[in-house]
C-alpha cells in the first residue's frame, strides 16, 4: 500500500471516530434520517463541511497541521473566552424579524454557540469562503483577496465598536441600510406573510385552525402529547415578561411531531405547536417548534468547567447564547426539558430567508457580500459581553479583540488567508474520503 493510500485510510478512521462521537446515539436510533443527511453532505465539499463542525474542531485542537500553538495567535485570557457562534460559515446568515418588528439580516442558527477563542469563528468562516470560491472556479489569488476583504471588514468594525462608534455609524443590515444580495434577501422576506406560512402547514377544520396531515407531520399519542404540553408550560416560564403581554397568545390549538432530516437536525425529535397568536383572527396564529438541543462541537474542546457549569442543559445554552449574540432576538425564544433532555423553543418564522449563494457569482459582488458578513461577525462578537445581561463574559469583547489584533495588525489577514487555503484543501480531500466511505458501506450503522 502506498503512503498516500495509508494516509487516506488513517484519515478515514479519524472521520469515522468523530462521526461516532458526534452522531453515534442519534444514528443508531434513526439510521434512515442519517442516510438522508449523509447524502446531502455527499453532494459537495461545502455541504460536507457544513455537516462536520466536530471534525473541524478536532483538527483545530489536535492536528499539528492546523492546531493553534499554546496561547495561539491573537489569543489571550480574554480573547480565548469570547461568546462565539461555533458554526460560522458563509451560509449561516439570513433574515429574521426582531422583537421590535424590524426585518434584520444577520448571523443565524446558534445551535453550536459556546464560549471559546474568537479566532475559531473567523477560521471556520474563512475556510468556507475558500470552499465556495473553489466551487465557483475562482483562482487562489481571488480567494486570497476575498478572505482579506473579510478580515479587513471584521477588523474595521471591531475597532469602530471598541472606540465607541454610535449606533448610526454601525447600523444593522435592514431594508434601509443593506445593499446587494443582503437587501435582496430582506425584500424577499418582506414579501412573505404569516398567512402564507400557515397556509402551507395548517387547515381550517370546524372553524378552527389545525395542523394539516402529511408533509412530515406525525400524529402524537395521548401520552406524548401530554409530555409535550407539560414541556410547553415549562417553556413559558423562560420567556421575558415583555413576551407575555397577551395571555391568550399562549393558548395551544394543536400539536404534531416532526423528525429532523436536514444536515444539522438528522434524527432529532421535534414538535410543532400551533398557538392563538396576538388576536382572535385566524391569520395571526403562531407556530413554534420544540427541538432537542445537542452538545455543541466546540464544547468538546473547551475544558473550562465554569463555562460548562453556567448552563442548565443544551437547550438553555442555545437560548442564552443566541440572546447574548443577537440583539433583539426572537421574542418566542426559550427553553424547556422533555424526557430529561434540554430543548430549544422558537417560532417557525414566516420571515426567515437564508442568503442564497447560487446566483452570487461575480467576484466583486462576492467581495461586497463577504465584507458585509465580516461586519456582521464583528457586531455579533461585540454584542455578547458585559453589556449582554449575562455574567459569563464579564468584559468588553470588542475592546479585548481590538487590542489583541492591534498588537500584530500585519499578521491578522495572512493568518486567515493561510488557514483558509490549507483547510479548504483538507475539506475537499475529506469530502472525497467521506463519499468513498459512505458509498462502500463503511459507515457503521448505515
Amino acid at each position: 500500500m502506498s503512503v498516500p493510500q495509508l494516509n487516506e485510510e488513517r484519515r478515514g478512521e479519524e472521520i469515522l471516530a468523530v462521526f461516532d462521537t458526534a452522531f453515534g446515539q442519534l444514528l443508531a436510533a434513526d439510521p434512515a434520517a442519517f442516510r438522508v443527511k449523509f447524502r446531502k453532505m455527499a453532494a459537495s465539499a461545502f455541504a460536507f463541511y457544513r455537516g462536520t463542525a466536530g471534525l473541524f474542531y478536532r483538527d483545530l485542537t489536535e492536528d499539528p497541521e492546523f492546531a493553534d500553538r499554546p496561547g495561539g495567535a491573537y489569543l489571550d485570557e480574554r480573547t480565548s473566552r469570547v461568546w462565539i457562534h461555533g458554526d460560522l460559515h458563509a451560509e449561516n446568515f439570513g433574515t429574521y424579524m426582531d422583537s421590535t418588528g424590524r426585518l434584520i439580516f444577520n448571523v443565524n442558527d446558534f445551535d453550536e454557540a459556546y464560549v471559546g477563542p474568537f479566532t475559531w469563528d473567523l477560521k471556520r468562516f474563512a475556510a468556507s469562503v475558500a470552499l465556495i470560491g473553489y466551487a465557483k472556479a475562482l483562482s487562489d489569488e481571488q480567494i486570497t483577496e476575498l478572505v482579506r476583504v473579510y478580515a479587513g471588514a471584521y477588523r474595521e468594525r471591531i475597532h469602530a465598536l471598541a472606540t465607541g462608534a454610535k449606533s448610526d455609524e454601525v447600523p444593522p443590515f435592514t431594508l434601509d441600510t443593506a445593499e446587494g444580495p443582503l437587501l435582496g434577501a430582506l425584500r424577499v422576506a418582506r414579501s412573505l406573510t404569516r398567512f402564507g406560512l400557515l397556509d402551507s402547514m395548517t387547515e381550517i377544520r370546524d372553524f378552527e385552525r389545525r395542523f394539516a396531515p402529511g408533509g412530515g407531520s406525525i400524529e402524537l399519542d395521548a401520552a406524548t402529547r401530554y409530555k409535550v404540553l407539560a414541556a410547553f408550560d415549562g417553556y413559558l416560564e423562560t420567556l421575558p415578561e415583555s413576551s407575555l403581554a397577551r395571555p391568550d397568545s399562549y393558548r395551544v390549538k394543536d400539536v404534531v411531531g416532526r423528525r429532523g432530516i436536514g444536515i444539522g437536525s438528522a434524527g432529532l425529535p421535534s414538535y410543532n405547536i400551533l398557538l392563538e397568536g396576538n388576536s382572535d383572527a385566524l391569520e395571526n396564529d403562531v407556530v413554534i417548534y420544540i427541538k432537542q438541543a445537542q452538545t455543541p462541537a466546540v464544547s468538546r474542546h473547551i475544558t473550562d468547567q465554569a463555562i460548562r457549569d453556567y448552563f442548565q442543559h443544551e437547550g438553555h445554552r442555545t437560548v442564552i447564547s443566541q440572546r447574548a449574540l443577537q440583539a433583539h432576538a426572537d421574542p418566542w425564544l426559550g427553553w424547556t426539558e422533555l424526557d430529561g433532555a434540554g430543548q430549544l423553543v422558537a417560532e417557525v418564522s414566516p420571515y426567515a430567508v437564508d442568503l442564497d449563494w447560487g446566483d452570487i457569482d461575480d467576484p466583486e459582488e462576492i467581495a461586497e457580500v463577504v465584507a458585509d458578513l465580516g461586519r456582521a461577525t464583528a457586531t455579533m462578537h461585540a454584542a455578547a459581553d458585559d453589556q449582554s445581561g449575562e455574567s459569563l463574559v464579564p468584559f468588553s469583547t470588542e475592546r479585548a479583540i481590538d487590542a489583541a489584533i492591534a498588537a500584530d495588525e500585519e499578521g491578522f489577514a495572512p493568518l486567515l488567508v493561510d488557514f483558509a487555503h490549507r483547510y479548504g484543501a483538507r475539506a475537499r480531500a475529506d469530502h472525497q474520503t467521506f463519499v468513498d466511505l459512505f458509498r462502500n458501506g463503511r459507515i457503521p450503522g448505515l
